[in-house]
C-alpha cells in the first residue's frame, strides 16, 4: 500500500469478495463502481461498530492497490500519534480513505486540514472514501463548511448482519481460514459473544490459532471450552466502548 501511517498496516485479506453485504448490497455497488468506472467520487459510510465501515474501506485500498491507483489511508481513530499536516499532500493520490473521522469533531486544526483536503480532492477529480459512527449533521463538527462538503456526495448508513447472514460471514470466514465449522458452531458463537462482525472476527482468529495448536475441530465442546473467557472479555469490553 502506498501511504499508511507508521505503525498502522492493513488487515491481509480483507476484500469486496469476503463481504457478506446483507442490507448493504448499494454500499457496496456504489465503491466498487468508484474504483473501476471512476463515479461517485465521494461517499459517506456511516453506521455502528461492526457493521462493515473498516471493511469496506480496506477493501477499496487493497482493490485500488490491485488497479495500481496510489491509495492512503488513515485511520483517525489513532489520531493521537498523528498531527493534522499528515492530511497535507494527500489530494496526489487517486483514493483516500478516511476511517473514523467522527475523532476530529471540535478540532480546528484537523477540521481544517480535512476541509482543504476535500476541495483539493475535488479539484484534482480524485476519490474519497469516510466512514463514521454517525450521520455528517451529527457530527458535532465545528467548522460549517466541512459540514456542508461532507454533506455533498453519497451517503449510506450500514446495517448489522441479520443472524442468517451473520452465521454467513462466519461460516465464510472459518473457510478462508482454512477452519471447518458447522452452522450449529457458528450459531453457538452468536448466542454466547458479542454478535458484532469486529467482535466474531477477532474471536475466530482466536480459535484458529487455539484448533491448529490443538489440532481439533471447531466443535460446540471445544469452541466452549476455549472461548468461554474470552468470549465474557469481549463483552465486557464491548459494554465500555
Amino acid at each position: 500500500m502506498q501511504q499508511l501511517p507508521l505503525g498502522i498496516t492493513l488487515k491481509p485479506g480483507i476484500n469486496f469478495e469476503h463481504f457478506v453485504p446483507g442490507a448493504n448490497l448499494q454500499a457496496l455497488s456504489s465503491i466498487q463502481a468508484s474504483l473501476l468506472k471512476h463515479e461517485n467520487p465521494f461517499i459517506y459510510l456511516w453506521g455502528a461498530t461492526g457493521t462493515g465501515k473498516s471493511h469496506l474501506l480496506q477493501a477499496a485500498c487493497h482493490q485500488a492497490d490491485k488497479l495500481d491507483l496510489q491509495v492512503a489511508y488513515i485511520p483517525l481513530l489513532q489520531i493521537h500519534s498523528f498531527s493534522a499536516a499528515m492530511l497535507e499532500g494527500l489530494d496526489q493520490f487517486d483514493l483516500v480513505c478516511l476511517d473514523d473521522i467522527e475523532q476530529i469533531a471540535g478540532l480546528t486544526e484537523w477540521e481544517q486540514a480535512l476541509f482543504n483536503l476535500f476541495n483539493s480532492l475535488r479539484a484534482g477529480n480524485a476519490r474519497l472514501l469516510v466512514a463514521a459512527n454517525c450521520s455528517p449533521t451529527a457530527l458535532e463538527l465545528t467548522l460549517p463548511d466541512l459540514i456542508s462538503r461532507l454533506s455533498w456526495g453519497l451517503h449510506y448508513r450500514l446495517h448489522p448482519l441479520s443472524e442468517n447472514e451473520t452465521v454467513e460471514a462466519l461460516l465464510k470466514a472459518a473457510i478462508e481460514r482454512g477452519l471447518k465449522m458447522s452452522e450449529e458452531a457458528a450459531h453457538y458463537l452468536l448466542k454466547h459473544c458479542p454478535r458484532d462482525m469486529g467482535s466474531l472476527l477477532d474471536i475466530l482468529d482466536q480459535l484458529d490459532k487455539a484448533s491448529l495448536a490443538a489440532q481439533r475441530r471447531l466443535t460446540i465442546p471445544f469452541i466452549r471450552s476455549q472461548l468461554k473467557s474470552e468470549c465474557i472479555a469481549a463483552r465486557r469490553l464491548q459494554t465500555h466502548t
